[in-house]
């Protein structure tokens, strides 16, 4: 089977580009060439995907499978549509179960769950490409295959605040710092390690079957962002010094993080998996989030150069522990 991975070196997308090619898919990977991630047994090329000379190159060759897994709006998309009508029998769009209905109506997630986030710009883009997909699917047959991840991690720490691909929370945990966890710390959320997703997400590609369907990819595993948080610290060694605050309070002082608190992080979801195993029965997550996040800080600790401290974030969480003691103690 012939893959074309246009990304493929980031964090949800390496454990995906190693499993293809151990399962010996002949994988090509579109790169900028900027991440210095190696993939042996992969090709590489090195290029933009608007850049006309490579899309040209892209042209000529005839794939089972293409992925874009840096396609964000409807703009990306149609670009997409145009370059592999004619030479690609799948395409795959990753997209984000973000986009699944804010505030939800019912927390057990299906693919049929609507499409609705009035909170976050991301989500609303990324609903624009799944429109232009369907409307292509619909009108001209172009093969689609929409992926939806929630929360995927691996080279980043999973946490809204003070986290992701810098380091402040690990050091304020350090430190004995407070650290913010939005709401009560009691809502239910479902945070997926990137080997478990690429199992069921490897599985997807080529298959006849798919085309037309959206699946999303998650753990099986339901915790808390209190649990989330306490097994961070665990990883650390050092019992958190949490403080709870109201995720409306959060973005009122901080409106940044209106989209990822408000449009996601503060609503209590599960996801029901059942579509991606019946397509992909060996789909199994065996990663529970205490193991995984051990993995992703013993990673961070390697290298130095990793342990990126924002400044600025690390000032507007001082800001917001604050302004909330302030108000409510």
């Amino acid at each position: 089977m012939k893959v074309l991975f246009i990304g493929g070196t980031g964090n949800i997308s390496t454990e995906s580009s190693l499993l293809c090619v151990q399962l010996g898919i002949e994988l090509t990977l579109l790169t900028r060439g900027n991440r210095g991630v190696a993939i042996p047994g992969a090709k590489f090329i090195v290029g933009d995907i608007n850049q006309k000379s490579t899309q040209e190159q892209l042209a000529k060759q005839q794939w089972d499978a293409v992925v874009n897994w840096i396609a964000f709006t409807a703009e990306d998309v149609e670009r997409d549509i145009k370059l592999f009508s004619k030479n690609t029998n799948q395409y795959v769009y990753i997209s984000s179960a973000s986009c699944y209905q804010k505030p939800v109506s019912n927390p057990i997630i299906t693919e049929s769950t609507p499409l609705a986030n009035p909170w976050w710009q991301y989500s609303r883009d990324k609903i624009a490409g799944e429109d232009a997909l369907t409307k292509a699917y619909r009108e001209t047959g172009f093969p689609i295959c929409i992926v939806r991840p929630s929360l995927t991690y691996d080279t980043v720490i999973p946490l809204p605040i003070g986290a992701w691909t810098h380091y402040n929370v690990i050091e304020r945990i350090k430190q004995g710092k407070p650290i913010i966890v939005q709401g009560d710390g009691t809502s239910l959320f479902t945070i997926t390690h990137a080997s478990d997703f690429a199992k069921g997400f490897v599985g997807l590609l080529g298959r006849q079957t798919t085309i037309g369907h959206a699946f999303h990819i998650t753990s099986d595993e339901s915790l808390n962002w209190d649990q989330i948080n306490l097994a961070v610290a665990a990883a650390v060694g050092i019992k958190p010094n949490i403080v709870h605050i109201p995720s409306d309070f959060i973005c009122h002082v901080a409106p940044d993080y209106t989209g990822t608190l408000l449009g996601d992080k503060s609503h209590s979801v599960i996801f029901d998996n059942r579509k991606i195993k019946q397509f992909v029965p060996d789909f199994c997550p065996s990663t529970p989030f205490n193991i995984g996040i051990q993995q992703t800080l013993d990673w961070f600790a390697e290298k130095p150069e990793r342990q990126i401290i924002d400044h600025q974030a690390e000032a507007l969480s001082d800001k917001i522990i604050k302004q909330y003691q302030q108000a409510f103690n």
